[in-house]
């Protein structure tokens, strides 16, 4: 075995390479960003003082100590950032660097490709200043810049705590947190959010100190609306029967994450319908196998975080090598398998504590745009649906209407129109079935310059 690639530098991608690397093996590492590390660990632009403690807080050690590691294995990976690996064909990826084709061959693949932000659409989310939440946050990362001078954070997510506390600390005015899961379920769910009590605990605080800082926190609070004339002026809620404005200028929206699978789609995985998350995922094993030669890591196979993206990369590494012919100690093995099945199990209550708003997507109105990418609303979805012969699967209705056709692939849009093609089809969630992948996965140039494969 000599060509193994590795799509993704974050968490997972950062310690398989590493994996790989004391084997003996120089991995070819692909990555989108520029520079390594994933969304949880993005570091600033060069140049850039930025006060990482204040932005990291408790995780400070941890960023730290990740790109420790990144730095130690460097000259003994092929690094390549800012490549998007925008098929797979066979043993062949197809990537583009600075606008130049290329592909890359491979005898065994392992993916570790991340998760992106779930949102629910509401009426007025394309204006400008509406923002997702990992945007939000990559902004700031980044470029240390802030979305707004008075945010809100809205959504569904303990995401919602964390990147209001880091604008919050950075400076910036936060004007409320608002989750539109009530806070009994959050109280219903803390046997299953045990399994991690450090990352409970840490939840916790991030609450306690918006709390002390004067941020108004909404729990079962769902947006009506994001008002304004030529942007953001104040996100619209609900609370029963009462409704009220909140003044701001910027809104990050957020509902979860869900895994980049498009492709692990591609290169021949299964998929299966989780309830809890109420998404399909890539079948595995415990050590990440999803087919021959074929290995995923991190959230790109599950939701599980940033500390069980390491240990799932490690462990997807090990199975690599035990496949070909370079078994692992078993003891290892057994540890990584029980801290990967330890953080899922933590990331399965935060699914039931901050739970996808099923029913606000179901309801979107019909005016409401529902893809951004291809400006198509709710109703349009609904119209074609009721037609005779009207589709009841998503596929079908991304057939029939475009939605989900734009640079997004359905990314954003996709998982709101499940609910809606379910509620509208009187069907079961999993029913309706999910958008498949297709190359390309992102959007690429037409004149890309070939370049042979490397």
């Amino acid at each position: 075995m000599t060509r193994v690639a590795i799509v993704g530098a974050g968490p997972a991608g950062i310690r398989a390479a590493a994996a790989l690397v004391e084997a003996g093996i120089r991995p070819v590492l692909l990555d989108e960003a520029a520079r390594p590390g994933g969304q949880g660990y993005r570091t600033p632009s060069p140049g850039l003082d930025l006060d990482m403690a204040a932005l990291m807080g408790s995780e400070a050690g941890h960023h730290a100590r990740l790109h420790g590691l990144f730095a130690a294995i460097h000259d003994r990976v092929d690094y390549r950032p800012e490549t998007l690996v925008w098929a797979v064909d066979g043993r062949t990826l197809h990537v583009a660097t600075q606008g130049r084709a290329g592909m890359v061959a491979f005898d065994a693949l392992l993916l570790a490709t991340g998760a992106t932000d779930r949102v629910v659409p509401c009426p007025g989310w394309t204006k400008p200043g509406v923002f997702t939440l990992g945007g939000a946050q990559a902004i700031l990362k980044d470029q240390g810049c802030f979305i707004g001078r008075r945010v809100a954070f809205v959504g569904s997510s303990p995401l919602l705590l964390l990147a209001a506390l880091q604008y919050q600390s950075l400076g910036a005015h936060v004007a409320a947190v608002v989750d539109t899961t009530p806070f009994g379920a959050k109280l219903a769910a803390l046997p299953g959010l045990a399994a991690s009590p450090r990352t409970l605990r840490r939840g916790i605080a991030y609450r306690t100190k918006l709390r002390a800082a004067g941020i108004p926190v909404h729990d079962g609070a769902a947006p009506v609306a994001i008002e304004g004339r030529d942007g953001v002026e104040g996100v619209r809620l609900r609370h029963g029967a009462r409704e009220w404005t909140i003044a701001c200028d910027a809104v990050a929206l957020g509902h979860g994450l869900k895994p980049e699978t498009q492709l692990a789609d591609l290169a021949g995985a299964q998929f299966a319908y989780d309830p809890v998350f109420r998404q399909w995922l890539p079948e595995t094993d415990a050590d990440g196998r999803a087919g021959p030669s074929l290995y995923l890591a991190g959230d790109g196979a599950a939701i599980g975080g940033a500390y069980a993206a390491e240990a799932s990369g490690t462990l997807a590494a090990a199975a690599l090598l035990a496949d070909h012919g370079r078994p692992q100690p078993k003891a290892t093995l057994r540890r990584l398998r029980q801290e990967v099945a330890r953080l899922r199990r933590f990331q399965r209550g935060l699914a039931r504590a901050f739970a996808w708003p099923a029913g606000q997507a179901a309801a979107l109105p019909d005016d409401a745009t529902l893809c951004r990418c291809e400006g198509i609303t709710a109703g349009e979805v609904r119209r074609a649906m009721a037609q005779p012969l009207g589709p009841r699967e998503v596929n079908r209705v991304k057939a029939i209407t475009r939605v989900g056709m734009g640079r997004c692939q359905g990314r954003i849009c996709g998982p709101a129109l499940a609910d809606i093609v379910a509620a509208a089809a009187g069907l079961d969630h999993a029913a309706v079935g999910r958008l498949r992948g297709q190359a390309p996965v992102k959007p690429i140039p037409l004149a890309l310059g070939a370049e042979p494969a490397g």
